[in-house]
């Protein structure tokens, strides 16, 4: 169901819906027409109150947790109330110092990384979640080793000394000398370059015709190539913290979706993707529950904003992830500072 524009709804039912999505944020309690009734503002009776309540139920915008209970926002209700009526909270002089005198902090940058993310998941009593940006290591060699009929296992050394391994597929019967003249050839051209370098030369002097492997040597070299550049796009750096903050009072009413979210958050790829997917934002995005597949069953919202060097180029995302009762007005202005804090933090 697309959601409608707040203009149709009137004064009445707009207050009365800005109270119960406000009230539940607050406490993640379904708001009853007592409870309302109660409420500076609202100069109607219950019955008038339990009207409107049945309006906006019926557009969606509401729902009824038990047949006894108020009323509390469904993501539908929650996603108009974040696009049209919620007044965003900037953080408070205490929170900015905070976050930056946290980041603040000698050392290496994944440790201030590291930092903002527990930061984030105080302040927000969520999770807090950065991508670190993708850094490009210099290389030393990549060895080729015949390692059993129909495959070989490349090596990959880099430059501060990391080695990984990786098993590649090869040609049946190919002969050693193939592989050794493929080890060397890519060895070579390694020395001191990037992946991304190193892919980029190679490739250019097989097109151009402007190496002396053969056609086996070649071919190897193209899967040696290959598995280690998909390897490198779809390896993310997560650092995730503070998933213990999602079990709190409310959430024990509701073990089953806490579980589901926990189980989410295990899955740090998926992750990584649905982060990804903010980098190109213009500003701070909001994914609220079913609005995003990865987080649909457990019915949680992402808060995400993209950080950027001081070259305006985006080198990562970080954000929050919690229960659909986040403080919107509060969080996302929190998200945007740190995103922007970072920024002059990296190179």
């Amino acid at each position: 169901m697309a959601s409608l524009p707040i203009t149709e709804l009137n004064a009445r039912a707009r207050e009365i819906f800005r109270l119960v999505v406000e009230g539940y944020l607050g406490t993640g309690q379904a708001v009853g027409s007592k409870t309302l009734a109660g409420a500076g503002g609202v100069n109607l009776s219950p019955a008038s109150i339990r009207s409107v309540l049945h309006e906006l139920e019926g557009l969606g915008l509401l729902a009824a947790p038990h047949t006894s209970a108020g009323r509390m926002p469904t993501e539908l209700g929650l996603r108009l109330f974040v696009d049209g009526m919620m007044q965003v909270a900037q953080p408070t002089a205490q929170e900015r110092a905070a976050i930056e005198s946290r980041l603040a902090q000698p050392g290496p940058i994944e440790a201030a990384l590291t930092a903002t993310s527990t930061l984030l998941s105080e302040l927000s009593a969520a999770a807090g979640v950065v991508m670190v940006p993708r850094r490009e290591a210099r290389l030393a060699q990549l060895q080729l080793v015949p390692l059993a009929p129909g495959q070989a296992l490349a090596i990959l050394v880099g430059a501060d000394g990391s080695v990984e391994n990786r098993v590649i597929a090869v040609p049946p019967g190919l002969p050693g000398s193939a592989i050794e003249q493929a080890s060397n050839y890519l060895s070579s051209h390694l020395g001191g370059r990037t992946l991304p370098e190193a892919i980029r030369t190679i490739r250019g002097e097989i097109a151009g015709g402007r190496t002396a492997l053969d056609a086996a040597s070649r071919d190897l070299v193209e899967r040696g190539l290959a598995v280690w550049s998909e390897d490198a796009a779809r390896r993310p750096v997560l650092i995730v913290r503070g998933q213990a903050n999602l079990l709190d009072e409310a959430a024990l009413l509701d073990l089953e979706r806490v579980r589901l979210l926990l189980d989410d958050l295990e899955n740090k790829q998926s992750v990584a993707e649905l982060l990804d997917s903010a980098r190109e934002a213009e500003a701070t995005r909001i994914f609220i529950g079913a609005e995003n597949r990865l987080f649909a069953l457990s019915g949680s919202s992402v808060i995400a904003s993209p950080y950027r060097d001081r070259e305006g180029k985006v080198v990562g995302v970080v954000g929050v992830i919690g229960p659909t009762r986040l403080n919107y007005a509060r969080v996302v202005p929190m998200v945007d500072f740190t995103a922007q804090s970072l920024g002059k933090l990296i190179g």
